[in-house]
């Protein structure tokens, strides 16, 4: 068994969203996600998508979209992203894919999954300075961080009960960076350092192909993998690259 991670799928299949106006490599984005997940990804595997993964503003608007990612190998863990507005409770989504058969599809959100020697655990984050940040009506800034860093608590508490400290090692995967370039999420990185956490894997930043793909800090690496960065391609983390 294989553990796969990608974000930042922006899928939009029915709808034909032109992400190509993000940049050439964008163009036939949806095809190059298919054929480099085929290339790896086998049904025993499991990938984490670290939100954005679908442009649809409600979920049954998104089903051409699932039935894509269930199309694929695999059994896929879905995070929140900022632009995930189809995203409705655990519940009424675990009802939709047993209407549609999606047995693979599960969300990871204020939860914990056990996956090999690892437990897996995110949410979606918060990002940038207020005066930097773009977003839609009156928003609270500092609720939303201090709402962001409960839910990831609430996640790091479910993966301590999993047994994580013990013999597991505790992955993080948010949509938002706690870290990029000068700005720092101190709130969410004191969670993550007080948890014992050593790995994050984060998306949301497009067209930056030539920043480090990790950044290490107080004995954390946080790597990004939006799918633009990874060329479409899923990161492998277990079995780790040689």
């Amino acid at each position: 068994m294989a553990l796969y991670t990608i974000a930042d799928l922006h899928l939009s299949i029915g709808k034909k969203y032109p992400m190509d106006v993000f940049g050439s490599r964008w163009q036939q984005y949806t095809e190059k996600i298919r054929k480099n997940w085929l290339a790896v990804v086998k049904e025993e595997d499991t990938v984490v998508i670290g939100g954005d993964i679908s442009w649809a503003m409600r979920l049954e608007d998104a089903r051409e979209d699932f039935a894509f990612l269930h199309s694929l190998p695999g059994k896929k863990l879905l995070g929140k992203g900022n632009h995930d507005f189809w995203w409705d409770t655990a519940a009424k989504f675990r009802k939709f894919t047993e209407e549609n058969g999606f047995s693979d599809l599960s969300l990871l959100y204020n939860n914990a999954v056990v996956c090999e020697d690892f437990i897996l655990t995110g949410t979606r984050g918060w990002f940038l300075e207020e005066e930097n940040q773009v977003t839609v009506g009156n928003v609270d800034f500092s609720k939303m961080i201090n709402r962001e860093t409960q839910r990831l608590k609430l996640g790091l508490d479910a993966a301590k009960k999993l047994g994580a400290g013990n013999d597991k090692e505790i992955l993080v995967f948010l949509h938002f960076p706690p870290i990029w370039r000068d700005f720092r999420c101190r709130e969410i990185l004191d969670a993550l350092r007080d948890a014992g956490v050593r790995r994050v894997f984060y998306g949301h930043i497009h067209g930056n192909y030539t920043c480090p793909a990790v950044t290490e800090e107080n004995g954390i690496s946080f790597r990004l993998v939006s799918s633009d960065y990874l060329n479409f391609a899923p990161y492998r983390i277990f079995p780790a690259s040689i």
